[in-house]
């Protein structure tokens, strides 16, 4: 290494889904990231096959040791970080708590990269509670992670629009990228001494819990804009569904086609190859993709061929 290059920081990187990706192979190219910590494989999908998150994959073809605990409380996982003997902890989504054990072992301490402006959506799901209350804003924050959730001093943050057209999966994919670059340009300016953090105002915190599984089924007399932000926020998971011929029906996508009119209560309006529209309140809704229990996502056009919806008929309340 030459007089003039800096040497890189050793970094453990922390993180467990999708969302994590970006930032991890952002800095993976900037620093020496020694270790990449993640979460165990888990069952999944209907075989219940053991399935490895995203970033142990990204790890494996990034050729960085990857390691799995069930929890980062045991001795036997304290004691491989203080052999790493990290410069600095970076948790990105990670989905295990950092006792202070691990706070307290790099040089440049731990930070987070999380999808929201905190002190606004701390906790474990704020993409998805920001589409489901209606938000016009969110972004990312770069902080300091302490013992109390979210709560640590804020490096940098950077905001974005939430546009009608977004869902969770458009949502993440932004934020995703922000996170990547908006990481790289903290550990720069740490590095330097550039930042002076700021600590949050906890008279503006806010939580996101995990959402729950019986937050899924609509309820129709709720008006139009609720229900459309319900679906763009709730999936995949749990996924949002009403009840047609007495069987869930899941509902992956939808159009706010008017807010204005005072229609009945999940009353089918229209039914057409561009969707099924359906009467609330307060607006109309047009359903545009579908699922049956068992079934393939599918498109309203292909769901019709062998399920003949009437105008006038009610999907249940």
């Amino acid at each position: 290494m030459t007089k003039n290059q800096i040497e890189p920081w050793r970094i453990i990187f922390m993180g467990t889904p999708s969302f994590a990706i970006s930032s991890l192979e952002g800095i993976a190219k900037k620093e020496n990231v020694v270790a990449v910590f993640t979460q165990p494989d888990r069952p999944k999908g209907r075989g219940q096959k053991k399935t490895s998150p995203p970033i142990k994959e990204i790890a494996q073809k990034l050729k960085i040791p990857c390691f799995q605990p069930e929890s980062l409380k045991s001795e036997p996982a304290i004691r491989e970080i203080e052999r790493l003997s990290p410069d600095l902890i970076v948790v990105v989504a990670y989905g295990l708590f950092l006792p202070k054990k691990i706070l307290d072992i790099p040089k440049y301490k731990v930070i987070n990269v999380h999808p929201s402006l905190l002190p606004k959506y701390r906790g474990a799901a704020p993409m998805q509670w920001a589409l489901i209350n209606g938000d016009k804003e969110t972004g990312v924050t770069i902080a300091y992670i302490i013992e109390k959730m979210d709560a640590g001093d804020i490096l940098m943050q950077k905001s974005i629009d939430i546009d009608d057209s977004d869902d969770y999966f458009s949502l993440e994919k932004k934020l995703s990228n922000i996170g990547s670059d908006l990481l790289s340009q903290t550990i720069s300016f740490l590095r330097e001494n550039k930042i002076s953090p700021r600590p949050q105002n906890e008279k503006e915190a806010t939580f996101a819990p995990k959402l729950r599984k019986e937050m899924g089924r609509i309820n129709w007399q709720q008006p139009a804009r609720f229900i459309f932000n319900l679906i763009r926020g709730a999936n995949p998971w749990p996924g949002t569904f009403t009840l047609c011929d007495r069987e869930p029906l899941k509902i992956h996508h939808a159009k706010l086609l008017t807010e204005e009119m005072a229609g009945i209560p999940g009353k089918i309006q229209t039914v057409s190859a561009e969707g099924i529209s359906v009467e609330t309140p307060k607006g109309v809704l047009l359903l545009t993709e579908v699922q049956k229990p068992n079934k393939k996502r599918m498109p309203v056009s292909e769901f019709l061929k062998g399920n003949p919806i009437t105008p006038g008929s009610c999907f249940h309340v």
